[in-house]
């Protein structure tokens, strides 16, 4: 749909509580995916840039419908609960006056990561070591709070606006680390980050979330995947074999950085690293990506 009329659908009647038209400015569209768009907006109540995110309504309740029953939380009532310099805060949630979900969001000029890695960027050299950590910490904190944010991936990783800090957005699929959420047969993700668990149908754990950031984190220090790439399930289909070694395309990176990324990977979820504070402390001595 053109730019111009995404923003008419926006600015209808209806009986919803947020009227778009009269609360915003809507300056440009910034992201559009599969399920939503995010706009830069002026917010006239509180006199502030954001990011403003409309759920399509359809889309919305075919993945909502996946859950029946279950009283999963919506994306907005998982992400208003975070509060923490490595994870995209959210002002506000609800609905527009077209029924479509929204949530109001503080805006990053900065790059997502998927950007940075596509161009090479030599910003990277240096920090990766410390960017780890911070997306280590920010999917820690929703995996205290209760969640599996189920779509760990570099374009969910988004830079401060002065480059300094990466926070973790999207909470989209996110669903909570409990009972019948952790159930097979919800495969859905981003394929080239996806855990064997989750492309067989298995049951599911937190742990999945650690094979996506290992994925990540591997292609941050190489700007390569472990595995061949895909947009379908059937490239996710071969991370149960092992992974091409890091070593092969950074042979000089730390090998406790090295050991602590392959430990991510391990298609067992059992023997994979268990947590983001695992991984955390075993990567408490390395200061640089590569070996000295």
């Amino acid at each position: 749909m053109p730019l111009k009329d995404t923003f008419k659908s926006l600015l209808g009647g209806g009986g919803g509580k947020l009227n778009v038209k009269n609360r915003f400015e809507l300056l440009r569209e910034a992201i559009s995916g599969t399920m939503s768009s995010v706009y830069m907006a002026r917010d006239r109540k509180e006199d502030r840039i954001v990011a403003l995110k409309i759920l399509d309504p359809e889309k919305t309740a075919f993945l909502e419908g996946r859950f029946k029953g279950l009283k999963k939380p919506t994306e907005g009532e998982i992400a208003v609960q975070f509060d923490h310099p490595n994870i995209v805060k959210t002002y506000e949630y609800g609905l527009t006056t077209d029924g479509a979900q929204y949530l109001i969001m503080e805006y990053l000029r900065g790059s997502g990561l998927n950007s940075v890695l596509a161009r090479k960027d030599n910003s990277l050299e240096g920090r990766r070591v410390d960017l780890i950590r911070q997306a280590a910490t920010g999917l820690k904190v929703v995996h205290e709070t209760g969640f599996i944010h189920r779509d760990i991936c570099p374009r969910n990783l988004l830079f401060s606006d002065d480059g300094t800090t990466l926070k973790l957005t999207d909470f989209g699929l996110t669903v909570p680390a409990q009972g019948a959420f952790l159930q097979p047969g919800n495969r859905t993700g981003t394929p080239n980050y996806m855990a064997p668990e989750l492309v067989r149908r298995r049951p599911t754990s937190q742990t999945l979330d650690v094979f996506a950031f290992g994925v990540t984190i591997y292609e941050l220090c190489t700007g390569q995947l472990p595995w061949m790439s895909g947009d379908t399930g059937q490239a996710a289909m071969t991370h149960d074999t092992p992974p091409t070694p890091i070593t092969t395309y950074r042979p000089k990176i730390h090998p406790v950085l090295a050991d602590a990324i392959h430990s991510c990977l391990i298609a067992d979820p059992a023997k994979r690293c268990p947590s983001m504070d695992a991984f955390l402390e075993s990567i408490e001595g390395v200061e640089s990506e590569d070996a000295s």
